[in-house]
């Protein structure tokens, strides 16, 4: 099969059957765009590692159709995990449970007794293996480190060389990644923020906690997405504290260093500083903390692709609470955890 394909809804037979064949296939989701093998083949795994460039350490999420699809892997599921399942699939909760052994392949555990799995909210995704009977490996369909991709275009421009093809099915709605939930400790740990909040998992379950630490370089993350520099464009990135809204002092002193500057922020935000910038990609019209969630990465992959135009970027902040958490856990990493000060 050629590469590069990019299909639609009505292409999933095909999409299914190069999943079939241990080709990879990129698939759409309500958070990213995932890159999809067949969790069960060893070497159609480790294709999806070499075709990101990532650490083979790294784990991969496992999506899932239904439940009764955990069943060939999951020993116990508890009581608190059913209702998270049943409250939150399909949707953006990935959750973490001890696996049967030998019930997967050492490169999708990331040689782990544990593995992550989750339902996505999308229809195409939830068809592609139904149709393949192949439960999915789906890390971020992006160049590994690299901003996560939202369209199927994001995906193309990464790995169009190394992968069957990639079903359109428009830009995603939530644009950051899952909450990643550790169910094989007590109380559950949240290990990555995402959409679904701790106020929200705490409508259903007692008690989480949440892990802050980041994974550094030469560490085994238990989750994806843990370790210190991720989704970064080749522009280093600046954090402008919300607290302070240091922007003209950030974009006096980037002047005095002759740097072409950036502003990844709010329209409210860059109307002051049109004139005294060299681009600008809107996250909001006013600072509101969802709508810079869905355009965070869309935003970073623009100035990615800026790099011989633009030296610095500076990036807007917001409070780490509620879905804010989930924004500055993203941006953190993009921007190396820096703040100009």
């Amino acid at each position: 099969m050629e590469k590069g394909n990019k299909w639609t809804v009505a292409d999933l037979a095909q999409a299914a059957k190069a999943i079939q064949e241990g080709e990879l296939v990129a698939f759409p989701t309500e958070t990213v765009y995932g890159l999809g093998a067949d969790a069960t083949n060893d070497t159609a795994v480790k294709q999806v590692y070499a075709a990101k460039g990532r650490p083979s350490d790294n784990p991969l999420i496992v999506h899932i159709a239904s439940q009764d699809d955990l069943a060939p892997f999951v020993a116990e599921i508890s009581v608190s995990a059913k209702q998270l399942m049943d409250h939150f699939w399909p949707g953006p909760l990935t959750l973490i449970f001890d696996i049967q052994e030998g019930s997967l392949p050492s490169s999708t555990t990331g040689g782990l007794t544990t593995c992550a799995f989750r339902m996505p909210d999308n229809k195409a995704t939830l068809g592609l293996i139904e149709t393949s009977g192949k439960v999915l490996v789906g890390p971020s369909a992006n160049t590994s480190g690299k901003p996560s991709p939202t369209t199927a275009e994001h995906v193309l421009h990464d790995l169009e060389d190394n992968i069957a093809g990639v079903i359109d099915d428009g830009q995603t709605t939530v644009g950051l990644e899952s909450t990643v939930l550790d169910m094989t400790v007590n109380p559950p740990m949240i290990l990555r923020p995402g959409a679904i909040t701790p106020d929200d998992l705490m409508t259903v379950i007692p008690e989480v906690v949440m892990d802050d630490h980041l994974v550094s370089e030469s560490s085994q993350p238990k989750a994806p997405g843990m370790k210190y520099r991720h989704y970064a464009p080749e522009v280093p990135v600046y954090m402008i504290d919300y607290a302070v809204q240091n922007w003209q002092s950030a974009i006096e002193w980037a002047t005095s260093e002759g740097k072409k500057i950036g502003l990844l922020c709010s329209e409210s935000i860059a109307k002051p500083y049109l004139e005294e910038v060299d681009d600008v990609y809107y996250l909001s019209k006013e600072s509101d903390v969802k709508s810079s969630m869905h355009q965070l990465f869309s935003g970073l992959r623009y100035f990615d692709n800026q790099n011989e135009s633009i030296d610095i970027v500076f990036v807007e902040t917001f409070a780490d609470e509620g879905i804010g958490m989930a924004y500055m856990n993203r941006v953190r990493k993009s921007a190396s955890q820096r703040y100009y000060r």
